[in-house]
């Protein structure tokens, strides 16, 4: 195994295999049938998915089928087998490369089940909604089945899945810690994160008849090894307790002071000449290339999967080291110990370049479902179909969101060419097109071509958020490409209006008014998302998100530039209830700012703890991993209790007469009687309604709840739901 800092190929550098001849297919096979009428007699790879197959760049399992095809691969789709038995699994016939299995675009536990751990009854991305097309863990069940339809087959897996299970993880709905989705599923290889790279260049190297135990040089990949195991050359293991102790803390000495390969406190070293000693100053060039051959060469191990599910400490320390290791720039190699065996996690993948992110982008979709559905609506496809990809990835960090560990914190932009070719395409080839774009953006809205001043700055980061507690002062934060992006795709030939419906960074916004202005004038359709999360600082510090004083100059510059616009529009705030580091008296401030500024909330989650979030850490471990961690060190307190998580949706929802007798109770509880009355000061009436959810006569109707959530294209994000609420002014 060679360094893991090697020279990355670019995407589209590749000799294509000899099955290019076939040339692009109209849709990617899903029977026999289709690949005899391709002429094809066996598929190299064969992808299997928890979703409808839409053959859209929004959907993974298209995006990367599209791209092995580009690489002249022949790829098929087994869409949401039936998993009692291997017999779907057969009916492509054995791949000559590999299958790969994904859950799809959401993690299968998150779409099957609410915050409360009650079923879901829809899915969003199955024809007409239907519930239950896809197991629990759905990545271990579908690997499974592949080895019993084809034995000694080759699996790779992956997606939001496979991304966020890749170590030990604590699992909400089992409450437990899982081990690894490796072990379990026994695949032989996971690929994390945005994926392109690593299983581009693995269907290449399984095509040159390399064998699957020898990959474990990719970027973007974890695999199984022997306990203890090392590459060949200079690699040597590292404890994660001797980078982050979990103890007591003491000083360590400086990381960057190393000669030869040893730490040193001091960057001088004594050498003797002539019988005499002479000092070398050791050059911070020298102490920075040291660093990087050292970390190029260095695997960390963390607590094995055993400590962490007895020992709630190795637990958050383990889950800092990893979040502390995730830059592309700087990140070693990490290790976890399974029993006998270990699992080893290479560094994540290099982000794709805005040249290789169009080319993605603009690979042949079809752009709509398979005709095999015929008339079925699938909701996701429903709801994107009108919109376009800007960008990947996220620096904002926060806390709750998954969007960190499977995409990254580097912002990965497509040209604006590109962006503006793909709306022609949606204009000329989606069916419905009435002239309204409903999205230009991704797992938000403004941080398209947004990035660090210094490319040497960026790699060597260790941040877990550009914009919290401040903005970077090395963030760059011109919002001017996504201004010129707005406004020519609003003049594009059959387009009426761009509409933005991916959630705005407002801190990031009020740096650019001229920004507002452009979306406020031109691109809100009456309303726009928002996410402050929570008013309260304690909450808020646990989220990594700002506090009300950049939501309040954003409402300043929306309100101003409406009225200038000449139009009647509202912020829609998103909240999130029960989040870890939340107390009662936290959920009554909110719901008091809520009543003050007149807003009635429609629909209310609670905080949902997704596998490797900071967030789930918080909840699971009552540790804060945002700071080193010691063993008296600071607790987080967590809403655990059936009862608590219900009052902390009731404080949301404090016009609700049903919720109004749990409120009572507790608003006596906490010493705060005062707020129960009729007064406009006070938050609940004193009165019940008959029936506990009427209201008095001659009182306005609580708002019916607002559409449900778009499910976004990314599938990350449609992976890491936020625990949020929905509103709408009163």
């Amino acid at each position: 195994m060679n360094s893991i800092q090697q020279v990355t190929r670019p995407l589209f550098g590749h000799r294509k295999f000899w099955a290019a001849r076939f040339g692009p297919a109209p849709f990617l096979p899903v029977s026999r049938a289709e690949m005899d009428t391709l002429g094809w007699d066996s598929c190299d790879i064969v992808l299997v998915t928890g979703d409808a197959y839409i053959d859209h760049p929004s959907f993974g399992m298209a995006l990367i089928g599209r791209l092995l095809e580009a690489q002249g691969f022949r790829v098929g789709i087994i869409s949401q087998p039936d998993w009692n038995s291997a017999a779907d699994f057969r009916k492509l016939g054995k791949p000559n490369l590999f299958f790969g299995v994904t859950a799809g675009n959401m993690d299968s536990m998150v779409n099957r089940y609410t915050a409360d751990r009650k079923s879901r009854s829809d899915d969003a991305y199955t024809p007409n909604g239907e519930a239950d097309k896809r197991p629990d863990r759905a990545v271990t069940v579908y690997a499974q089945r592949c080895r019993e339809a084809f034995p000694g087959c080759i699996v790779v897996i992956g997606s939001i899945e496979a991304s966020l299970r890749r170590i030990a993880h604590y699992d909400y709905w089992s409450d437990k810690v899982r081990r690894s989705v490796l072990p379990d599923s026994k695949a032989d290889l996971l690929v994390f994160g945005n994926a392109e790279r690593a299983i581009v260049e693995l269907a290449h190297r399984l095509a040159k008849g390399e064998k699957i135990a020898e990959v474990h040089d990719l970027r973007g990949t974890a695999f199984m090894v022997p306990s203890g195991w090392l590459p060949s050359g200079e690699w040597e293991a590292v404890d994660s307790t001797a980078v982050d102790t979990p103890g007591p803390l003491v000083k360590h000495a400086d990381p960057y002071a190393m000669v030869n390969g040893q730490n040193s406190p001091s960057t001088a070293t004594e050498t003797k000449s002539s019988g005499e000693h002479a000092v070398h100053i050791v050059s911070r060039a020298e102490r920075l290339a040291a660093l990087k051959d050292r970390r190029a060469h260095t695997v960390v191990r963390l607590p094995s999967y055993e400590q962490v599910s007895n020992d709630p400490v190795l637990y958050a320390h383990a889950s800092r080291t990893f979040h502390l290791e995730s830059n592309p720039g700087n990140a070693r190699a990490l290790v976890q110990a399974h029993g006998e065996r270990d699992v080893w996690l290479n560094p994540p993948p290099i982000p794709l370049s805005t040249e290789e992110l169009d080319q993605v982008y603009e690979l042949p979709y079809a752009r709509r479902p398979h005709p095999s559905y015929g008339e079925a609506k699938i909701p996701a496809w429903e709801m994107i179909r009108f919109s376009v990809n800007i960008m990947r990835g996220c620096f904002g960090g926060c806390t709750f969101c998954s969007i960190t560990e499977h995409e990254g914190r580097i912002i990965q932009s497509r040209s604006e060419d590109s962006v503006l070719r793909e709306i022609e395409e949606m204009r000329d080839k989606t069916p419905g097109f009435t002239g309204i774009v409903s999205d230009l953006g991704g797992p938000t809205a403004n941080m398209y071509h947004l990035k660090c001043k210094d490319e040497k700055i960026e790699a060597a980061c260790r941040r877990l958020s550009c914009v919290y507690p401040d903005i970077c002062e090395n963030l760059g934060t011109d919002h001017a490409p996504l201004i010129s992006l707005y406004r020519k795709a609003r003049v594009l030939k059959g387009v009426k209006k761009v509409l933005i419906g991916s959630g705005l960074r407002y801190d990031l916004a009020v740096r650019s008014p001229e920004y507002i202005r452009e979306l406020v004038t031109h691109h809100v359709g009456g309303y726009l998302k928002i996410a402050p999360e929570h008013t309260e600082e304690g909450p808020l510090s646990k989220m990594m998100k700002p506090g009300m004083g950049a939501y309040d100059r954003f409402k300043q510059l929306f309100d101003r530039f409406s009225r200038e616009a000449g139009k009647e529009q509202y912020l829609i705030p998103y909240f999130i209830a029960a989040h870890p580091g939340t107390t009662d008296a936290d959920m009554l401030n909110l719901a008091l700012w809520l009543k003050k500024n007149n807003f009635r909330l429609d629909q209310v989650q609670t905080f949902l703890p997704t596998p490797m979030a900071l967030a789930t850490t918080m909840y699971h471990t009552e540790r804060n991993p945002l700071r080193k961690l010691s063993r008296d060190g600071e607790h987080v307190g967590t809403v655990r209790s059936g009862r608590q998580r219900k009052l902390h949706k009731a404080f949301l929802r404090y016009h609700d007469p049903a919720n109004w007798p749990l409120l009572r109770e507790t608003l006596k509880e906490m010493g705060r009687a005062d707020l129960i009355g009729n007064g406009k000061r006070q938050l609940i009436p004193a009165w019940q309604p008959a029936g506990g959810r009427g209201q008095p006569p001659g009182t306005g109707q609580i708002h019916k709840p607002l559409a449900a959530q778009r499910p976004v294209r990314q599938p990350v994000k449609a992976g890491a739901p936020r625990g949020r609420v929905v509103a709408r002014k009163g």
